[in-house]
């Protein structure tokens, strides 16, 4: 790095490995996935095979290659120099902008469902959710600041919201199959999935779903021993957020047919049908509550790891050099996390401000999802290039080392292109299905020109900065 940043290692094992478990193990992609019925498990199974394994082994060498502060950005600098690392960050951070309020959103409805009518005047008010979104990114944005024992500790109560209701639905989901059979008939046909184009676009959101296991190596600084924590953490997270996903969703299966289950209802009403089924009614309440923690800690994991990047970038005078800046009682990248905190308001704000910007901000989220698995392209391209780096002893390799390092990373840099690709494509309710990919595509297109601008822009200055500095420094 350009810079020896004095930040705090304060992330421990078990706090890395709830990290993982509270940005990658969202509810709210169970409900999303068993829409599609029981064939949706066996996709679950090739997006961990084809996608969540190989990211998964990239990231446990790369953070042993280059444990810096930065991550993605600081592996993609190392393969292939400071444009292509900048752009990988920029499009990483800016994808995330829209993914906040767009949890948030479900949050904040989900803590809803449970009180029926008495929140119906709530649930179509723009303000309750604006105010949700806020409230709760100024909450990570002032315990971020303040250190990263404050913030850590939000990211571990919030693992409670993920791992708790998931744990619930799945252990009534068994009792009531072994009492009252299941809602959804597993079959062999049910199970065999349907190539079709509105099903290839809905699988692409599963693959989705697994990202971020990336997300806290941009903290590589901050953990302790990250060379030795960061592959055990990764192990444990990613065990649970497996059984989470695929156990989740065939208990909501079990619970109801796929025809009523919706994305943002879908979980909850399974969980009601369920605890109704067996005479639990009232543990309904706390669990919906709980499922608005997990929005709130998947928020939080995920803006506290994103806003590491524009702060090595301000270190590497890539950004503005305020953003490299460090808290002199707090030893955190305080501007940095401030300044992503505050883009991420605005756009939560800007989410419900009225019809002509939601329809703006729908576009945001669509281009969300291609900006944010182009960095995993530039991810899995660094861990093809730097396995001709020399690896000495103390670095941990994926079994197999090299052959294995590589084959693993073409089988997730194919997924992730195919699923850029079928991101593309338009869902079956767009009544302009060209207008829709060309806003898509457009948007994405302006967001790289604008990181390219940025990145130039700032080069141009830090060249400047240093002539000047040499010419006063001449006798």
């Amino acid at each position: 790095m350009a810079a020896s940043p004095a930040l705090k290692r304060g992330i421990r094992f078990r706090d890395l490995a709830l990290f993982y478990v509270v940005v990658a193990l969202n509810v709210r992609w169970t409900s999303t996935a068993a829409a599609a019925g029981p064939s949706i498990l066996i996709i679950w199974l090739a997006a961990l095979f084809c996608f969540f394994i190989p990211l998964s082994a990239s990231v446990m060498e790369l953070s042993s290659r280059h444990p810096d502060e930065g991550g993605i950005y600081v592996w993609t600098r190392c393969a292939f120099g400071d444009f292509t690392a900048f752009i990988a960050a920029w499009m990483y951070w800016m994808s995330n902008l829209p993914f906040f309020a767009s949890v948030l959103y479900f949050g904040a409805a989900s803590v809803l469902i449970p009180f029926g009518g008495r929140a119906e005047r709530l649930s179509s008010s723009p303000l309750y959710f604006m105010a949700f979104a806020a409230f709760w990114l100024t909450v990570t944005v002032v315990l971020n600041v303040r250190g990263v024992d404050s913030g850590k500790w939000l990211n571990n109560i919030c693992s409670i919201g993920s791992i708790v209701p998931l744990a619930l639905l799945i252990t009534m989901a068994v009792v009531s199959w072994h009492k009252f059979g299941s809602a959804t008939p597993f079959t062999v046909a049910s199970l065999t999935p349907h190539l079709s184009i509105d099903n290839a676009v809905f699988w692409s959101g599963v693959f989705f779903a697994f990202g971020g296991v990336e997300a806290a190596s941009a903290m590589g600084d901050e953990i302790q021993n990250p060379r030795k924590t960061i592959p055990w953490a990764i192990l444990v997270g990613g065990i649970i957020v497996t059984a989470g996903y695929i156990g989740g969703t065939a208990a909501l299966l079990v619970a109801l047919p796929s025809t009523a289950v919706s994305g943002l209802q879908g979980f909850v009403n399974g969980l009601h049908t369920l605890s109704d089924r067996l005479g639990l009614g009232w543990i309904l309440i706390p669990t919906a509550l709980l499922v608005g923690l997990n929005a709130v800690g998947s928020t939080a994991a995920n803006l506290s790891s994103t806003s590491r990047l524009p702060f090595v970038a301000g270190i590497d005078h890539y950004l503005p050099p305020v953003f490299g800046s460090i808290h002199p009682r707090y030893r955190t990248p305080w501007v940095a996390i401030a300044a992503y905190g505050a883009a991420s308001i605005l756009v939560a704000i800007l989410g419900q401000a009225g019809t002509t910007v939601r329809g703006a901000y729908d576009v945001l989220v669509s281009m969300a999802v291609v900006c944010y698995f182009i960095p995993y392209l530039l991810l899995f391209a660094s861990m093809i290039k730097l396995q001709n780096e020399p690896a000495g002893p103390n670095i941990r390799r994926v079994p197999g080392k090299k052959p294995v390092a590589i084959t693993l990373a073409l089988v997730g840099f194919i997924a992730t292109s195919a699923t850029i690709v079928l991101s593309l494509f338009p869902g079956a309710d767009q009544p302009n299905k060209t207008l829709a990919v060309f806003k898509v595509v457009g948007a994405t297109l302006v967001q790289l020109g604008l990181g390219i601008a940025i990145f130039t822009a700032e080069r141009r200055r830090s060249r400047r900065r240093t002539e000047s500095d040499f010419e006063r420094a001449r006798p």
